[in-house]
């Protein structure tokens, strides 16, 4: 089992109810319709991600490598990424990950809660 964040490029939304309609037409569009290559912001919050956290392709030291799937780099398509982590890490990693998007200026959403991040709690 995984858990899932997507992060991309834009204005954030006014709210979660907002923030979803987003991600579902995001989704649709670079998911569900195919990949383009990722854009030099998303790539370089993957590269800031893989400096925390090794790639699942990297090691075989699970502890650090949270990560479903791999390379992450193949998750993003365009202004977009869409990715998983290991369920048991969900909490530690989908914080962390938020507070990077923050830091790079990118909207980071997280579907299962249908919730906006980082929460400021998390900040």
């Amino acid at each position: 089992m995984s858990y899932d964040l997507a992060v991309w490029e834009g204005d954030r939304p006014a709210d979660n109810a907002a923030a979803l309609t987003t991600f579902r037409a995001l989704y649709e569009r670079y998911v569900e319709k195919g990949s383009i290559p990722p854009t030099p912001r998303i790539r370089t919050y993957v590269e800031a991600l893989l400096e925390r956290w090794i790639d699942l392709t990297e090691d075989d030291d699970d502890e650090r490598r949270p990560w479903s799937t791999g390379p992450l780099i193949t998750e993003a398509s365009g202004p977009f990424i869409y990715f998983p982590m290991v369920y048991s890490r969900c909490e530690e990693v989908s914080a962390g990950a938020a507070r990077v998007a923050a830091e790079h200026g990118l909207v980071c959403f997280d579907p299962q809660l249908g919730l906006l991040r980082p929460a400021p709690e998390e900040l």
